[in-house]
C-alpha cells in the first residue's frame, strides 16, 4: 500500500500533500524535529523525531519502499528513497528519478564548492512561487496515481 512521506521542516507544501493524499485514501506520514500544528485527518500522521542532524531524514530513509512517495527538498535523502524504491518530488513537483538523481547530487555537490571557495556569495535560490505549487500539485497527482499500479 502507497504512502507518503514528507520531509516536514520548511516544506511549504504540506497542506496540499494532505489535500491530494486524502483524496487517494493514502496513509501521510508529516516528519519533523518538532514545532508543526498536528492535523486532525485521521490520514496523517505527525512523527517528531530527535533533535539532531539528518534524524527525521534516516526516519523517512528506513521506511520508504517501492510504491511510496517521499516529498523532499534534501538532494542525499532523495537519493537514498530512490535507492529504495521509492517515488521523490521536491517541493516545486520536480520528480528526482534513478535516470536524474546522479546529475542532481553532482550539481548540488559543485554549488556547495563553488559557495565553500566564495565566502561572499549569498543566496542564488528563488522564491517558492504559485507556479511551482501547481506543479507540485500535478506532479504528486501523477506519482501517485503511477504508485497505485
Amino acid at each position: 500500500m502507497t504512502a507518503i512521506y514528507v520531509d516536514a521542516d520548511a516544506c511549504p507544501v504540506k497542506s496540499e500533500v494532505e489535500r491530494v493524499g486524502t483524496r487517494h485514501k493514502v496513509q501521510i506520514y508529516v516528519v519533523s524535529n518538532g514545532g508543526l500544528r498536528p492535523s486532525p485527518n485521521p490520514l496523517v500522521e505527525n512523527v517528531i523525531v530527535d533533535e539532531g542532524p539528518d534524524v527525521a531524514d534516516m526516519w523517512i530513509a528506513d521506511r520508504a519502499t517501492k510504491g511510496d512517495v517521499v516529498i523532499t527538498g534534501d538532494i542525499p535523502l532523495a537519493a537514498k528513497c530512490i535507492e529504495g524504491g521509492a517515488r521523490v518530488l521536491k517541493h516545486n513537483g520536480e520528480a528526482l528519478t534513478p535516470s536524474n538523481i546522479g546529475n542532481v547530487l553532482a550539481t548540488r555537490d559543485l554549488m556547495a564548492d563553488l559557495r565553500a571557495a566564495d565566502p561572499f556569495r549569498q543566496g542564488g535560490g528563488k522564491g517558492f512561487t504559485k507556479a511551482d505549487r501547481s506543479r507540485f500539485l500535478e506532479a504528486l497527482e501523477r506519482e501517485l496515481r503511477a504508485a497505485a499500479r
